[in-house]
């Protein structure tokens, strides 16, 4: 990987050099690190799992906008590390039934509030969640917490919201309509008699790692590799790391739709609830469906209880604790490394951990 005077060097003469791109975030009020993404010489002597020989990937064109603006991004359960191509081909599968119920109400959210502001912000790839009506679909390596067979656990980003007891067969339509229409805020209230039992998701942040092997075998590489990178590097700092999701009755209590109060008062409940996971040093790591951008492997997008996705690619093993320490930690971007992001504009702010 290419160290910060390497990455510049490589893009001379082509509008992609480091001081162009950070330039470019710092204009939207990114947060940036200026900090080397590669912490280790080149060649490495630390013990990080290299990449097979043949592990080739785009390291020359320009990463920043490779990712497509979207209003909500959801996780489904599934168990599994692999898929079939399409998810949401998947005969009986919640992605199938999900996407049934997006494309019939394209019509409706494409009139909502008029049409979403377009690169609002100047910096392609760069967007806040308003921009979009569009909704994300990836399956997820964890397994549902709820004991019926028929149903999963689902994950809301920019939400940052658990939503448990969703039946795969018959629930894809009241997911939208209590969850994921973008009529719905994101500190929107929870339905009271709303077939689901919800949660803040308890953890100080979630990172995807896209595996997804019968889409590109090189994910399905960078994701081990940069599982156990992670996990090791976060747990010699003193972090809880997780691979199947805490059941939140052990951390957050009961469900939000249990919660006796008034609209005001539950949303205080939820921003209380938030403001409180980053302190924690827990993380969780999942593996994920095809997101887009395999050229760019190893390809992880890191979610916060703030709001903000961050999408990197082009990761190894070398750059693991550079994100851990800026990202993770201190709460800054490594523009070398990021392809775009949700919510990550945040002017006046020192840190993605800001409220």
């Amino acid at each position: 990987m290419h160290s910060l005077r390497r990455l510049k060097a490589s893009f001379l003469g082509q509008d992609l050099s480091l001081d162009s791109i950070s330039n470019q975030l710092d204009s939207v009020g990114v947060p940036l690190s200026e900090a080397d993404c590669r912490t280790c010489p080149n060649p490495c002597d630390q013990p990080h799992e290299p990449y097979p020989a043949r592990f080739n990937v785009d390291m020359e064109s320009l990463m920043l906008g490779s990712v497509r603006p979207y209003h909500r991004q959801v996780v489904i359960s599934t168990g599994k590390m692999d898929w079939d191509r399409e998810i949401t081909n998947t005969s009986g599968s919640l992605a199938r039934h999900l996407q049934n119920v997006i494309d019939d109400a394209k019509h409706e959210t494409a009139s909502l509030n008029g049409k979403p502001k377009r690169n609002a912000l100047s910096t392609p790839g760069v967007f806040n969640a308003s921009e979009s009506t569009a909704t994300s679909i990836l399956n997820g390596s964890h397994r549902s917490i709820s004991e019926g067979s028929d149903l999963e656990t689902v994950l809301i980003f920019p939400d940052y919201k658990l939503v448990a007891e969703v039946s795969r067969s018959k629930d894809a339509q009241k997911l939208w309509d209590s969850c994921l229409n973008p009529a719905i805020a994101r500190e929107g209230v929870v339905i009271e008699k709303s077939p689901f039992n919800t949660w803040i998701i308890p953890y100080s942040c979630v990172i995807l790692l896209c595996s997804h092997k019968r889409r590109d075998n090189r994910c399905s590489i960078a994701a081990a590799k940069l599982g156990q990178a992670f996990t090791h590097e976060l747990e010699s700092r003193g972090w809880t790391v997780d691979t199947e999701i805490e059941h939140p009755l052990h951390s957050m209590g009961v469900p939000l739709e249990e919660y006796q109060g008034t609209e005001e008062e539950q949303q205080e409940f939820v921003m209380k609830q938030l403001q409180e996971l980053p302190g924690q040093q827990k993380a969780l790591i999942i593996r994920n469906s095809h997101m887009g951008g395999h050229r760019y492997a190893g390809n992880c997008i890191i979610y916060t209880p703030q709001g903000a996705g961050v999408w990197y690619g082009r990761v190894s093993t070398h750059e693991v604790e550079a994100i851990v320490t800026s990202t993770l930690e201190q709460g800054l971007v490594l523009p070398q490394l990021l392809r775009g992001g949700v919510n990550i504009s945040r002017p006046g702010c020192k840190s993605l951990h800001d409220w």
